[in-house]
This record gives C-alpha cells, sequence and structure tokens, in this order.
C-alpha cells in the first residue's frame, strides 16, 4: 500500500449492501436484524440491499467472497455494512480480489470480526469505518443511543473533522435477542465515566489502524493484512477494543507484547483504547466485578507499553468497541489527538 483514500460517500435514498462476511446470524436472530434495517430505511433513508449469504448459515468462505465481490461491483450500491461480526472472517480473506475492490471503492462499515475486512480495505488503499453493524447497534432496542446515531450519520453522508465526545450514559449490559421481550423498550444504561489520558502531553495526528484486539492477534498468527514493511503504519493512530469474549489480561498483555516484540507497537504516535465490555450472557458479572476486570485489562495494556513505548500517548474508554454507545472511527483516516486539550478529533 502507498496510498489510501476515502471512497465516494452515499446519499439519502442510495442502495446499501448488508452483508455477513463473518456469520450469518441474522438467521438466528431476525428481530435486530429486521429493526436494524428498518432504521437504515427509516432514520438514514438508505435501502438496503441482502445478499445471498446475508441470512444464511453455514455459507462457505468462497460464498461470502463472491457477495462482497457483488457487492463492490455493483455500480447502484453506494456503500457496504456488515449484520454482525463472528469468527471466521479470516477464512474470506485468501480468495478475495483485490484489485476489484480496489476499482469499486466504497464505504464500509463494521467491527470485532470485520477486523479482518478493515485491515485488507487498510492494505488495499481504502478508508473504511470502524463500527454500526446493523444488529448490535442499529438493531438497539428502544431507539439509538444519541452519540451513536449522531456519528453513523456524519460518516455516512459527510466529509471533514468531527469531534469525539466521551459517552454520557454507556452500557455493556444486554438483553437476550432470542426474547421477544428484549426489544420492549430501552436498555439501561449508567452515567458515563469520561476518559482516561496517559502521557497527554502533545498533539499528535495520523491514519488510524487496529480494531478488535483478539482478531488482530489471529492476524499476526496466519500472516495476513498486516504489512512486513511496518514504515506503513509510522505515526499512525492505533485503535485497540476486546470483545464480549472478555479475554483475560494476560491474553492482552501477550498479544501487546508480541507486537512490541515484531516492533509494530512503537511505530504508532497514539493509542485510543476502547471501553472494555465486562459482562456478556456467557459470563454475567456483577458491578464490582466488571470493575477489576476492566482495572486489570488497562494495567495489562499499560504494562507492555512500559516495555515497548513507554512515551505514547494513550486514551483509555473511548466509545467505540462493543459496549453502546458506539462510535464510528475512520479505519485508515485521520485521527487528531490533543493531548493538553483532551480532544479526539476524527476526519470522515
Amino acid at each position: 500500500m502507498t496510498t489510501i483514500a476515502y471512497p465516494p460517500k452515499p446519499s439519502p435514498g442510495d442502495r446499501i449492501a448488508v452483508l455477513s462476511p463473518s456469520a450469518g446470524l441474522p438467521a438466528l436472530f431476525p428481530r435486530p436484524f429486521e429493526l436494524g434495517l428498518r432504521r437504515l430505511r427509516e432514520d438514514f433513508g438508505l435501502e438496503p440491499v441482502e445478499y445471498p449469504t446475508t441470512r444464511t448459515l453455514g455459507a462457505t468462505p468462497r460464498e461470502r467472497a463472491d457477495d462482497l465481490h457483488a457487492a463492490f461491483a455493483d455500480p447502484e450500491v453506494k456503500a457496504v455494512i456488515s449484520s454482525i461480526g463472528g469468527e471466521d472472517a479470516i477464512t474470506v480473506l485468501p480468495l478475495l480480489d483485490r484489485e476489484l475492490v480496489r476499482a469499486h471503492p466504497k464505504p464500509f462499515f463494521g467491527m470485532s470480526d470485520n477486523t479482518n475486512l478493515l485491515a485488507f480495505l487498510y492494505s488495499t488503499g481504502i478508508v473504511a469505518f470502524h463500527g454500526a453493524s446493523v444488529m448490535a447497534e442499529l438493531g438497539r432496542p428502544g431507539a439509538l443511543h444519541p452519540q451513536t446515531a449522531d456519528s453513523f450519520r456524519a460518516a455516512l453522508f459527510t466529509s471533514g473533522p468531527y469531534e469525539l465526545r466521551p459517552a454520557e450514559r454507556w452500557r455493556d449490559v444486554d438483553r437476550d435477542w432470542a426474547d421477544p421481550a428484549s426489544f420492549d423498550g430501552e436498555p439501561e444504561t449508567r452515567p458515563g465515566t469520561g476518559w482516561t489520558w496517559v502521557n497527554p502531553g502533545r498533539v499528535v495526528e495520523g491514519r488510524a489502524w487496529g480494531g478488535c484486539l483478539e482478531i488482530l492477534a489471529w492476524l499476526l498468527m496466519a500472516d495476513r493484512e498486516i504489512s512486513h514493511d511496518l514504515s506503513v503504519y509510522d505515526g499512525g493512530v492505533l485503535l485497540l477494543e476486546t470483545s464480549e469474549e472478555m479475554p483475560s489480561a494476560r491474553e492482552v498483555f501477550r498479544t501487546l507484547r508480541a507486537m512490541g516484540e515484531r516492533g509494530l507497537l512503537q511505530r504508532f504516535s497514539a493509542l485510543l483504547m476502547g471501553r472494555p465490555k465486562t459482562w456478556s450472557l456467557e459470563r454475567p458479572t456483577t458491578p464490582e466485578e466488571g470493575a477489576r476486570y476492566a482495572a486489570e485489562q488497562r494495567e495489562a495494556v499499560l504494562r507492555a507499553l512500559r516495555a515497548h513505548a513507554p512515551h505514547l500517548p494513550v486514551v483509555f474508554d473511548v466509545d467505540f468497541g462493543h459496549t453502546d454507545p458506539q462510535l464510528v472511527l475512520p479505519y485508515g483516516g485521520v485521527i487528531r489527538v490533543d493531548g493538553p486539550a483532551r480532544r479526539i478529533t476524527v476526519t470522515y
């Protein structure tokens, strides 16, 4: 990759591809999916277009790659959004036609396992967008969180600077999508806690790269979509967040240590660390247990940085990960981290 550029933006009334590059979970949980589609139509004025594997469980990597190719090649489709994440998009990567995608650049929205595709688009030279999957955020019970809605709208339709704000209220406790009653009203939220800054003494600006930490670990192991020429990451802003699987502090430290030993961690000019998800349906925690998990993760990150990038500016608890709200970040786009003013500005 020598250059990276923002693709043309859609306008209200345009068609947007809705794909499942990782897992066809709309087949299992139609309620949040249908709610997310309705909001794409009614709140954002877009026309969702589904593909053969969007609601198909067990679709092969080739079938999912074919859907991605069809969506990018269709001149009537102006953007692409993932239905949800999963754990299998890494198998799609070797099947993607990089030249086809490069010839038809479009905004792509996704996160979690879609980190695979965000990294692919980065190395292809296309700015993508971390966040705003159809089911997890657009399908939120009650209504979209206002900060999610505003950020997604700005990323979809506008170009230029957008200042991020700490969440006024947030949550990481989910309701069971299989229960219709889960969609009867607003989920319970709690007051925001603000951001925590480390080494905030300077202003830095760079292109964003990173994503879900567990997926980055897989990419490192498989040697996919991470350049051997680490200079392409020089001065960038590293984005890291962890999933609902809640990796241990030891795992977080070891992954960051490996990135440091590879010489990757030191290349970046700042780190934005997403607010960790501290509760899941499979692992419900008490508030005290959740707070302890978050504190242990933060110390694991700082421990790795002390060894490999001790002067790196870091902002903890930025709302762009698996918690709610979910601020959309331009992956490959420019992010400005102003430590003295405690401000983060992205360029959509």
